[in-house]
């Protein structure tokens, strides 16, 4: 290749920066790779007799816009009176710019600079026809790097419509794997990553259910749990609480599919529905657990409920409210005498006056004995809990049986497909038949009806591990487990572990009625399973609203 040896100036000595630049890492080879970009560029300025002073390399940036490191102190050089060059080179105007109305609008700005940009393959100078070529050559260089950045938008799509990930960093807890080959092209799926995982697992333990020793975990908490305890993130950093939080509320790990395409990547506009696919992975979490962090997530955000009811030292706040009104019995209190006394009151009275509510007032040790002790006695009594879960009990007793039954017909149909195929192996090996494609094709329908009977069996003794019967044994642990940590615990264990039962005390003048919902209780009972000790704290519920749980009455409380 031969270049002219003059600028449009007539300039025959001048100093120059070279601007390289390439889109992504794995740039096609070709006449834009780096070191093709270098020689072209510097044997262009060898033959203007121009000294290369400087280069400005910008691997894996996209020349849209202007949001590049590399051209930004290029451009910041180019202003200062110091600078040591007068003219940018590139290979073309496309490696500069892609974007034709900030292409020309940077070109001005810099000849006014007395910097000019000369490109080596295309026509350049301060001739009208040469700048309106320049300026068609920017649009069209822009409308090329749309329709680019469209198909390959629409490959990544299809690709993941096809079950195949798209080359970002896997989720904690996933890797990438190779699945197939499409001549040089390597198509990859996620899979479940066995370390990774268990230490998702575990946030999501500690945040429902403890660490055996302590009561439920916030985020933060259990951030600080894992940090101190050696575990860092797959960079091996330490975790924070905004990854975190992202952890617990990210529904791939349950759901069995994660979403791409959800947002523009350079505008972080969201997508239309329809351009959005679910590419299937497999679940780390049950889906049962992840709907119970979203709930403690829902109800410990501070938007919805004040830190003061999850974090604070007042034992019933967030549960009691007024049987009139139905508003929070709040902390209240009063001194006498050099003594201080402390009271649980009706939020409405307190703050709207007694036109909205005549108010109730109770002290606070007097209210903390009564739900106590009512709770201990009454709710967590073995006989008590089993007549209180009896109907899920029954239920539990029928999808056992059911299981049961499901799984001795796949025991059955995989010893029947393996004696059809010890059959036919013993056949072949006799000389009695011949073993031809259709006997082949035999085989292998055979092979992968008894690998799907034995993974439906493998998933069926895997769920019904994960389960646990509400049996008068698990019931008994539960109830003495309870009953120790709301005798034993401080104010705050004490809790954590009211709040994992019960939603909502009603205080009246004549009683207390104490509720909640039976399917949260049961959830409950089969977290403690009889052996940690630990209750998970997700929801406040036991039993049903005015249905299995009559309201407990209690003597006569003072107004």
């Amino acid at each position: 290749m031969s270049f002219p040896t003059k600028t449009s100036a007539g300039q025959t000595h001048r100093r120059a920066a070279l601007y390289l630049r390439v889109s992504t890492g794995r740039q096609a080879e070709g006449d834009v790779s780096l070191p093709s970009q270098r020689e072209v560029t510097t044997r262009f300025c060898e033959a203007q007799g121009w000294t290369v002073e400087q280069e400005f390399i910008e691997p894996g940036a996209s020349a849209t816009d202007d949001k590049r490191p590399v051209f930004q102190r290029m451009l910041e050089q180019a202003a200062s009176p110091n600078r040591h060059f007068d003219v940018i080179c590139v290979h073309a105007f496309s490696r500069f710019y892609r974007n034709g109305a900030e292409m020309e609008l940077t070109i001005r700005r810099l000849k006014k600079l007395g910097v000019d940009v000369v490109s080596v393959t295309q026509p350049t100078g301060d001739d009208p026809s040469q700048a309106m070529m320049r300026q068609i050559i920017g649009i069209f260089d822009e409308y090329t790097s749309r329709e680019n950045g469209k198909n390959v938008i629409r490959s990544m799509r299809e690709s993941a419509r096809q079950g195949f990930w798209n080359g970002s960093r896997p989720p904690l807890g996933y890797r990438a794997v190779e699945s197939e080959r499409r001549g040089a092209k390597i198509k990859k799926k996620l899979e479940i990553d066995p370390v990774e995982a268990e230490t998702v697992r575990l946030i999501y333990k500690l945040y429902l259910e403890g660490d055996g020793t302590r009561p439920p975990l916030g985020v933060k908490d259990t951030c600080k749990w894992l940090n101190s305890h050696g575990y860092r993130t797959r960079r091996g950093s330490t975790f924070g609480i905004g990854p975190l939080h992202r952890i617990l509320t990210s529904s791939y790990y349950a759901k069995g599919s994660i979403p791409f395409g959800v947002k523009v990547a350079r505008t972080g506009q969201p997508h239309a529905a329809e351009d959005i696919v679910e590419v299937p992975l497999p679940a780390i979490i049950a889906p049962e657990t992840f709907a119970l962090v979203q709930e403690k997530l829902a109800r410990n955000n501070p938007h919805v409920t004040p830190p003061r009811i999850v974090n604070g030292p007042t034992l019933l706040a967030g549960l009691a409210v007024c049987g009139t009104c139905g508003a929070g019995m709040t902390r209240s209190g009063t001194k006498r005498r050099q003594r201080s006394y402390v009271y649980y009151s009706c939020a409405g009275c307190l703050h709207r006056g007694k036109i909205d509510c005549k108010g109730r007032h109770i002290r606070q040790e007097k209210l903390d004995g009564l739900i106590l002790e009512n709770v201990k006695e009454q709710l967590l009594s073995p006989d008590r809990l089993g007549r209180i879960l009896q109907a899920l009990q029954s239920r539990d007793t029928a999808k056992t049986e059911a299981v049961d039954a499901r799984a001795s017909a796949l025991k059955s149909e995989i010893i029947l497909h393996e004696e059809k195929l010890k059959r036919l192996y013993r056949s072949i090996e006799d000389g009695i038949i011949e073993l031809d494609d259709i006997l082949k094709d035999r085989i292998a329908v055979l092979k992968n009806q008894r690998d799907i009977a034995k993974a439906s069996l493998e998933r069926i003794a895997t769920q019904a591990a994960g389960s646990m019967s509400l049996t008068p044994e698990v019931i008994d642990a539960f109830s003495r487990t309870m009953r120790d940590k709301l005798e034993t615990g401080d104010t705050q264990l004490r809790k954590a572990y009211l709040q994992s039962v019960i939603s909502r005390i009603e205080v009246r003048d004549t009683n207390i009625r104490i509720m909640g919902n039976t399917h949260a209780l049961a959830a409950a009972v089969k977290a403690n399973g009889g052996s940690t000790g630990n209750v998970r704290g997700f929801v406040r519920d036991w039993c049903a609203l005015r249905e299995s749980n009559p309201s407990l009455q209690r003597e006569r409380l003072p107004s």
